[in-house]
Order: structure tokens, then sequence, then C-alpha cells
């Protein structure tokens, strides 16, 4: 298997699981999933380091340039009340500090998007731009974007679900600040750049992954046409 099918098949596998063990709520799921994922890309990869949410950060991975990132679970509050489908499994692979493969299940949808068939992004419809919301705790920064665009807020659970709403078209923005890590963000920036997406930090300066510390708080996903208004908005 290339690494574009690696991602994909990982993604669904750990997504089959997850809806086969819903029942026993997100800790589990977590721990699971994660589980799966390491055992998995142990078996097709052993040469790769790996940064997990669920594991401890073993510093041998910057040593390595082929390093894969992963989410066992983005958005464990929402996949622990069901029937909700906001949640996502990320597994991606950061090569030289670059989200370069990467493959995001929304196992609730049965669909997982990947950068080995990148999706195509739908036209924009008409209307006000719409921005891809935290359904409980968005940003001031995210607040002041929504105004300053006189944006429609689509509100919605997960980062990965957030993201992916942008690359299917249900939302034209998906900005986030205040705290997020690598593996937050990882596998939906992979997928969205191969759909050509614009994918930055909210400054508008690149994303980098496999530092020392993974923490990365912000982060920018949005249609091309529109990146230069979104950053402007953001830069008030």
């Amino acid at each position: 298997m290339n690494d574009h099918t690696v991602a994909a098949t990982l993604a669904a596998e750990a997504g089959e699981l997850l809806l086969a063990i819903r029942d026993e709520g997100g800790a589990a799921g977590d721990r699971k999933s994660n589980d799966l994922l390491l055992a998995r890309l142990a078996e097709l990869r052993p040469d790769d380091a790996v940064l997990s949410e669920e594991s401890t950060d073993d510093p041998v991975r910057l040593q390595r340039d082929r390093v894969w990132i992963v989410d066992p679970l983005d958005g464990t509050r929402e996949y622990g009340e069901p029937p909700r489908p906001d949640w996502a499994v990320h597994v991606a692979l950061a090569v030289h500090g670059i989200a370069t493969i990467g493959a995001v299940g929304l196992p609730a949808a049965g669909i997982v998007l990947h950068t080995g068939e990148p999706p195509v992004v739908p036209p924009r419809p008409e209307g006000p731009i719409r921005v891809a919301v935290s359904r409980s705790r968005a940003s001031w920064e995210v607040r002041e974007l929504v105004a300053r665009l006189s944006a429609a807020t689509v509100p919605m659970g997960s980062a990965g679900a957030k993201a992916m709403a942008v690359v299917r078209g249900d939302a034209d923005v998906y900005a986030h600040s205040g705290g997020q890590y690598e593996w937050d963000s990882c596998a939906p920036v992979a997928v969205a750049a191969a759909a050509g997406l614009h994918v930055s930090r909210i400054d508008g300066s690149p994303l980098r992954y496999n530092r020392p510390d993974p923490y990365l708080p912000d982060l920018l996903i949005c249609r091309p046409e529109l990146a230069d208004k979104v950053l402007g908005a953001l830069a008030g």
C-alpha cells in the first residue's frame, strides 16, 4: 500500500471500530482507536515515527523525516453524545514538517476524505460567507471574524468535522484560535490542501509539523478566492 492508501485504510478501520463500540463512551473510544492505529502503523510502516494525542510523546520523532500524526478520536465529547455525527478520525503523515499525506474519517457519515483521491470542492452558493464555528466555545477572534465578514455561522463539533465542512462545500471558512495541537489539524490540512483550499495559520504563515512542542494553537482553512479577504478580517 502507498502512504495515501495506508492513511485512508487506517482511518476507515478506526472509524468502523468506533462505531461498533460507541456505547462504551468516549474514553474507551480514544483508547481502543489509538491501540488499533498504533498496531497497524507498526505493522505497515515500522520505520516511521508516530505522534498521537493518546500516547506519550516519544522524542525519537524529532530525528525522523517521516512522522505519522494521528488523532484516534477527534471530538470525544461529540462521539459520547450519539447520534451526533460531528466527530472524526485523523491519520496524517508529515514529511520534513509538511502535512503531506492525510485522511479524515467521518464515520457517522460513512465517509473517508483523503489525499489519494483529493476531494472536489463544490462551487460556493450565492449568499453570505459561511463560517464553521464551535457549537459552544467560539473564540473572540472567530466571533470578530464573523462580524467583520457579516458571515453566517455553521455550528458543529470537532475540528475535523469543521475542516471537512469546507472541503465538502457545507461551509466556506474554518478559522480556529485559542488552542489546538498538531494532531488536531495535520490530517485536515493535508486533505484540504490536496483539494485546493487555502491552509495556513491565522496570520497567513505556513503550518509546520513535528516540532518539539506539538502545540499549534491556530488554523485557517478556506476557499482560495476568499483567503485575502479572510486574512484581512483576521488581521483587523
